[in-house]
């Protein structure tokens, strides 16, 4: 018999803490997995073509998400036995399907810039008073 816990982690509850989506999500929301996968879109890159591409990015987020792409299956890396060693990384089949979606997501940051920016600059400058912090609606 299946306990309604594991059915729920077997259907892909995200909003669940201890399903297997909720990881996923992660990876696919994080923004340098976005921004890497927009480098990889048109094949594959060396690392230090990608710190190159992607401005900000330290040498370690790209290691570490570059190693937590790969882990799932979105990354190939590869490794070719030369003087010096040269490695690759590439869109898995699984890591490409992500470009359709994440190209969207680019492409709706682009056409709301100026609302978003509008919306900042008049929440910033809005007169409201100090949140109480024993109310939990005010944050």
């Amino acid at each position: 018999m299946v306990t309604p816990q594991a059915e729920s982690v077997l259907r892909g509850s995200p909003y669940r803490a201890d399903c297997p989506t909720r990881h996923i999500l992660d990876r696919i929301g994080d923004r340098w997995t976005v921004l890497i996968v927009g480098a990889l879109w048109d094949g594959s890159a060396r690392f230090s073509e990608l710190r190159r591409r992607i401005e900000g990015v330290s040498q370690k987020m790209l290691t570490q998400t570059l190693r937590g792409l790969e882990r799932d299956g979105l990354v190939r890396r590869t490794v070719h036995p030369e003087v010096p060693v040269r490695v690759e990384y590439t869109l898995t089949e699984a890591g490409r399907t992500l470009r359709e979606p994440l190209h969207a997501l680019e492409k709706w940051a682009i056409a709301y810039l100026g609302d978003v920016s509008a919306a900042q600059e008049a929440y910033d400058h809005a007169d409201r008073p100090p949140p109480d912090s024993t109310d939990r609606d005010n944050y």
